[in-house]
């Protein structure tokens, strides 16, 4: 077996055994709604295990996805996709845009407006529902349905729940195959140090919403939505997934859906920011700027280290990789070293820490007008 070989597997091993822990505490939780909404803003990562552990036949034992309908792949790979954010080559900038206003905006008001023959009440109809922890915005309805990859008719089919749950039921299968388990004693994830106190829920309308947050009416609505998405994307790797832990100490799975999250939001960033069809006023020009000009934002963008993010979203090494170099008693197998001199894994970890931090504070003052 290549070394290669050797740390796909480490890889979704480590990933495997997160997720079963993940799923264990969910289960144990003893707030209804941590066991709701967690689930919800961790939805793209269990599919990016699963969607890129199947693209290893080679190396992955095959079988672990006999039971994985078509449908199921195609959910899980729309969930995996929706993490690339605009860098998505089938849709890119354009393509997002326009599926957050057709598929996301238009038909959550068509299931969740005018359904009252009372028309005066439809005053109170909302149509968007936001999840704050510690009064960070963690979640919405709209940012959930995005990156679930379950097509919106089938989300909202009057079935009772048997479409979802046939497909969540499929993953958690193959989650077991890899190697997860819910009856381990190993280590708490964020889960148990959360407190549902904390947890506030509130629904709104999203025209007044949007109009209100980021760029407001000075821009096409689309893009609120998907800058809307950014800010709880980092909110919740800065504020959640890191509860209970030290953040220069993380494992492996954890690490990764950090480092992976900031690196796809400052690429959005940077690519929203050049493209002239998307003119954001002045003053949101310079947030974006000041978010990418930021040392510890350079170091995690820099062109050199594009294959620290492949090998940590595709699992395979990449050319670039010293293979003598390689440990997996370490973390990240020692590449930290190789695409980052001078920094180690801790350092590297703090320093991912700081630019995740000072991104998502940006992201709420801006989304504030501050």
């Amino acid at each position: 077996m290549s070394v290669n070989d050797d740390v796909i597997k480490a890889g979704v091993a480590s990933d495997a055994d997160y997720m079963g822990r993940l799923f264990r505490d969910f289960q144990a939780a003893d707030n209804a709604s941590i066991s709701a909404v967690m689930p919800l803003c961790m939805a793209p990562y269990f599919s990016l295990v699963l969607h890129e552990a199947k693209l290893k036949p080679q190396t992955i034992d095959p079988s672990v996805f006999d039971e994985f309908s078509a449908e199921a792949e195609e959910v899980c790979a729309r969930a995996r996709h929706s993490l690339k954010l605009f860098e998505d080559n089938q849709r890119n900038i354009e393509g997002q845009l326009r599926f957050f206003e057709d598929d996301i905006l238009k038909k959550h008001s068509a299931r969740f407006l005018e359904n009252t023959w009372l028309r005066f009440a439809r005053r109170w109809e909302k149509d968007l529902g936001l999840f704050m922890y510690d009064g960070a915005l963690i979640t919405t309805s709209h940012a959930a349905a995005f990156h679930l990859g379950v097509d919106a008719d089938k989300l909202f089919q009057n079935d009772n729940g048997v479409y979802r749950l046939s497909i969540t039921r499929q993953m958690g299968q193959c989650f077991a195959a890899l190697g997860a388990r819910m009856d381990t004693h190993g280590g708490e994830t964020f889960v148990r140090f959360l407190s549902g106190a904390r947890l506030k829920s509130a629904d709104v309308l999203a025209s007044s919403y949007y109009a209100e947050t980021f760029d407001g009416v000075a821009t096409q609505t689309a893009i609120n939505v998907a800058l809307t998405d950014f800010q709880v994307r980092m909110n919740f790797i800065n504020k959640v997934i890191t509860a209970g832990v030290d953040i220069r100490n993380l494992e492996y799975t954890v690490f990764k859906i950090r480092y992976l999250t900031l690196y796809q939001v400052l690429l959005s960033l940077k690519l929203l920011k050049e493209d002239s069809r998307y003119p954001l006023l002045p003053v949101s020009t310079i947030v974006i700027e000041k978010i990418l000009a930021a040392p510890a934002a350079r170091v995690v963008m820099d062109r050199s280290v594009r294959h620290f993010r492949n090998t940590l979203m595709h699992y395979n090494l990449l050319p670039s990789a010293d293979t003598a170099r390689v440990d997996l008693g370490q973390p990240i197998f020692g590449l930290v070293p190789q695409y980052f001199p001078g920094y180690d894994f801790e350092g590297l970890s703090g320093l991912v820490d700081t630019c995740i931090s000072d991104t998502a504070s940006a992201l709420n003052d801006w989304s504030r007008g501050v």
